[in-house]
């Protein structure tokens, strides 16, 4: 399909699309309750990316000599697409808006990473730690303790901290503006099945995201430099407490915080999985269990969402993740996509204005020895790992407050790939 067709034929879509799920959601949204315990999907659902991702039940087109999707999958919702084309591959229920948990830090993180340099300090006040919710995921931030916005954000994206994520709202002015800011971003982003509540992805009512949405948020993220690198570490060492020492010496030492991703850390029985980078799970009462993962094989960069798996043994939502990104890899270039994941409304936007007379450097443009957004980097996180994705090529659409690339690649440092279980 031509640039410009397929131009005029996304904005169009997601034009009607955002109508739609307006009049779907706003109600909800406004009454903020939680989502139905039903495990029925509903007959309706947002139309972004596609009509046949707003379909209940699994949406695939198998061509000759591709794999048949895994049997085992008891999710709820799921989705895998292609991080680099925007190409959905398969999906389920892609748009049912569920309760995220934890897989909302990403949200949060894509919102808030851009707001601080890395070596910013910051001093915890009582104040900073309130409203943190009961038996929360904690990294063990302290009263009277002074973190770097580094420190902070390891404790958000390893052990999943909800302490950290309010530390972080506090800096920022606090929970009511950060939520805000994280639901204006939802819908720049186009994951208007989205509403956030929390900073942090505790049970709330009426907060809820989709496979589809969380997947988007995902994409987006991975533009950033620091994202890819938290997103990607699998161990570190964070501030602990400080004490006298024998010697009546103020110390302060550190201890070892570890990613709760298990497919990045690996389990007893859930192995580390080849090219695996990231990028957030979760796991709440009322969500269940969540993860968004990005994953690469043989240049081809893939991401998967998983959310709710219905079957309850242990680490099944890694599982279940596994198998489909196994089934992605092997059917690439062998299935018809089902949809796309969409770029952000101002992108749709640049392109729109560009057309396709766009020069090289311009949204819409191929401009050859553009440069990329950001590059692999490989310091910074514990075992060596540092940043596991960088950016080789693609179109930059230059936006006010940074850039987004379209058909980007996303390739893997060889020391991701050939990562063994710990």
């Amino acid at each position: 399909m031509p640039a410009t067709e397929k131009t005029v034929r996304r904005s169009a879509l997601v034009a009607s699309a955002v109508l739609l799920s307006t009049a779907l959601t706003a109600p909800a949204a406004l009454a903020a309750p939680r989502p139905a315990p039903s495990a029925t999907p509903p007959a309706h659902t947002s139309v972004v990316g596609g009509e046949r991702l707003a379909k209940p039940g699994t949406q695939v087109n198998l061509a000759a000599g591709a794999p048949v999707l895994p049997k085992e999958l008891s999710a709820r919702s799921w989705i895998v697409a292609d991080a680099e084309s925007g190409d959905v591959l398969a999906a389920h229920n892609a748009h049912w808006r569920l309760a995220p948990a934890s897989t909302l830090k990403m949200l949060f993180a894509d919102t808030l990473l851009p707001k601080w340099p890395r070596t910013t300090t910051h001093r915890v006040v009582p104040s900073d730690l309130a409203g943190v919710g009961a038996g929360s995921s904690m990294v063990g931030v302290k009263e009277d303790e002074t973190y770097t916005v580094h420190d902070l954000w390891l404790g958000v994206f390893l052990p999943s901290g909800n302490d950290a994520v309010h530390v972080l709202s506090a800096m920022n002015g606090g929970v009511e503006k950060t939520v805000a800011e994280m639901n204006e971003h939802a819908e720049e982003l186009q994951a208007l099945d989205t509403h956030a509540v929390s900073p942090d992805g505790y049970d709330a009512p009426g907060q809820v995201s989709s496979a589809y949405d969380l997947t988007l948020i995902a994409r987006s993220g991975l533009q950033k430099k620091d994202f890819r690198e938290y997103c990607s570490t699998v161990r570190a060492q964070f501030p602990g407490e400080t004490k006298k020492n024998k010697k009546g010496k103020r110390v302060r030492g550190s201890f070892e915080i570890q990613n709760t991703n298990r497919l990045l850390r690996g389990d007893y029985d859930v192995p580390v999985y080849q090219g695996i980078a990231g990028v957030k799970n979760g796991n709440t009462t009322h969500a269940g269990a969540t993860f968004t993962g990005v994953a690469e094989r043989d240049g081809k960069v893939l991401l998967v969402t998983v959310m709710n798996p219905q079957k309850k043994e242990s680490n099944e939502v890694y599982k279940e993740t596994a198998r489909l990104f196994d089934w992605g890899f092997a059917a690439a270039g062998k299935v018809q996509p089902v949809g796309e994941l969409v770029p952000p409304k101002s992108v749709e936007e640049a392109n729109a204005a560009a057309g396709p007379s766009a020069s090289p450097g311009q949204a819409g443009g191929t401009g050859a020895g553009s440069k990329p957004v950001a590059s692999a980097h490989t310091g910074g996180g514990a075992d060596g790992m540092g940043v596991a994705l960088g950016i080789a090529g693609g179109v930059v659409v230059l936006l006010a407050g940074g850039a987004f690339l379209v058909n980007r690649r996303w390739p893997l440092p060889d020391m991701v790939r050939r990562r063994s279980r710990p």
